[in-house]
């Protein structure tokens, strides 16, 4: 039954649904270029190149973060250790000490 929802796409579909946006708005971009006035291009050009470096961001700091703070990293690899090392801290039992205090009459 876990093998019912396992992903059985292949690389060349996702890496072409990945590309088609791009090659579209390129395509869109040669027909429509010479349609433009000069300065109009150069302004809607900036802004698209703006917005494509806006898109990307997120996968480059989360790449960052990945190799700063991943498992194989210094940081990481110290939180795994602390990590383990918390696990087998565990809560005190407090009920010992609130039955002792109730007979004494403290609370």
């Amino acid at each position: 039954m876990a093998d019912e929802y396992s992903d059985t796409t292949p690389a060349w579909i996702e890496t072409s649904a990945l590309t088609a946006p791009a090659l579209l708005g390129a395509a869109a971009g040669l027909l429509l270029g010479d349609l433009m006035h000069r300065g109009a291009r150069r302004g809607v050009g900036i802004g698209l190149g703006a917005l494509g470096v806006a898109a990307l961001l997120p996968f480059v700091v989360g790449g960052v973060t990945g190799l700063v703070t991943g498992p194989r990293s210094k940081f990481g690899v110290k939180r795994n250790i602390q990590r383990i090392r918390d696990a087998g801290i565990v809560a005190p039992d407090y009920g010992s000490v609130e039955d002792e205090l109730r007979e004494q009459g403290l609370i």
